[in-house]
């Protein structure tokens, strides 16, 4: 029983110590050959050949990260599909009509978001609190 074990594991074991060396090896590697001197640009942070202009701290809009949200939330909806859809025979009714809830249920989320008003663009005015209240009395 041991010694079976011990057969099964050892090709995982050769796997990690190889990867271990690998990552040895490319640190070492860029340690040797790597550029010694720093230039004036050398800590300059920029994206695609452009040097930022301007500090880092910006206000960025709710809608940024609602759009990431919505993004994540449908996006990892289709690595669930694609793993049905490749077990599908496997599954049969049962996985068919769990696939069916799920899809329902990811069909109400972006109703819900749509109703809300999340994916909306454009200006947006919001309302302050005390032009709230008035309108509340007013009605």
């Amino acid at each position: 029983m041991v010694n079976s074990y011990a057969n099964e594991i050892w090709p995982l074991a050769v796997y990690f110590v190889m990867v271990i060396l690998l990552v040895i090896t490319m640190l070492v590697l860029s340690w040797l050959l790597g550029q010694r001197r720093r230039e004036a640009a050398t800590n300059d942070p920029f994206e695609s050949g452009i040097v930022s202009v301007g500090g880092s701290q910006i206000r960025i809009s709710v809608e940024f990260y609602l759009v990431a949200i919505f993004f994540v939330i449908f996006d990892l909806e289709t690595v669930f599909i694609f793993a049905w859809a490749i077990a599908f025979f496997e599954l049969g009714w049962q996985g068919y009509l769990s696939m069916v809830v799920f899809i329902a249920i990811l069909g109400l989320a972006l109703v819900y978001e749509w109703r809300s008003g999340a994916l909306d663009w454009g200006n947006k005015t919001r309302v302050g609190l005390k032009e709230a209240q008035k309108s509340a009395e007013v009605k």
